[in-house]
């Protein structure tokens, strides 16, 4: 499992203020304590900032590289932003995102071309966040049509469902499980990946709904998602899963977080 620690991001106040001050300390603190727990790839987000968004971006990926080697996730709708951060990074990263909007997808296109990234792929067009599994096994095929047909390897390619509140709709969550579950029976080379928060938006006690979401996503094919590495609990339940899906072998991951203290139990 891919585990893009989510953190970094200016939607949180507290990260937001340590990026306009530029405390690069309190940024390399955030990345490191991340990895330490268990992170392989770190996610940075400065969408909030406007038009401070390209240096800002640009910053982020040099204070976390001064720390650490691990892979970087980009993550912006804005093209500029990505282009402005992807000269600066050392180690291949992962471009989040590219729809199959057309303006969106040339744009971003160039860029994962340019710079050989994988790309994040989201189910969504004009038409917007698809309702149905059949809409998004739409959206992705297609998606995937032209990113191949611009010499990209199914292997680079990340698709993300794109979840629906479930207190809005009862089967958003049923929706994207069948999604995945289509998409997989027809290409088994593409990866799956999802921030899975979005389920629980308007509800109470919304780490329990996102942490049984995550398990079932993984029962269904997903090998990569964004979460919070600091959630013990959340983290956890990935180890388990990994463990009782065979995705461990011999559980040694398992038995090493055991050992280490690190699983809530």
């Amino acid at each position: 499992m891919i585990l893009v620690g989510e953190i970094i991001n200016t939607t949180k106040k507290s990260i937001q203020a340590a990026v306009k001050n530029r405390d690069a300390k309190f940024i390399r603190d955030t990345a490191r304590a991340q990895v330490d727990a268990g992170a392989n790839c770190i996610d940075l987000n400065a969408g909030t900032l406007g038009e401070e968004e390209s240096d800002s971006l640009v910053w982020l990926v040099e204070t976390v590289q001064s720390e650490l080697d691990t892979p970087l996730c980009l993550d912006s709708p804005n093209p500029a932003a990505l282009e402005a951060a992807l000269p600066v990074c050392k180690s291949r990263p992962l471009l989040n995102s590219i729809t199959a909007e057309k303006d969106r997808f040339e744009q971003v296109v160039r860029l994962v071309t340019k710079y050989g990234t994988q790309v994040v792929a989201l189910c969504m067009d004009e038409r917007g966040i698809p309702d149905t599994a059949a809409q998004r096994v739409e959206v992705a095929t297609e998606i995937c049509r032209r990113l191949v047909a611009h010499g990209i390897s199914r292997s680079d390619i990340f698709i993300d469902p794109l979840v629906k509140p479930v207190g809005v709709s009862g089967n958003a969550a049923l929706e994207v499980i069948d999604a995945v579950r289509a998409i997989r029976a027809q290409d088994s080379e593409v990866h799956f990946i999802s921030g899975v928060s979005n389920v629980s938006f308007g509800l109470p006690a919304r780490k329990l709904l996102n942490r049984a979401f995550l398990v079932m996503m993984m029962a269904t094919g997903l090998d990569a998602a964004l979460v919070d590495p600091l959630d013990g609990d959340l983290m956890s339940l990935i180890a388990a899963s990994e463990a009782l899906l065979n995705r461990d072998e011999f559980c040694a991951r398992y038995l090493a977080a055991f050992r280490a203290g690190k699983l809530n139990a």
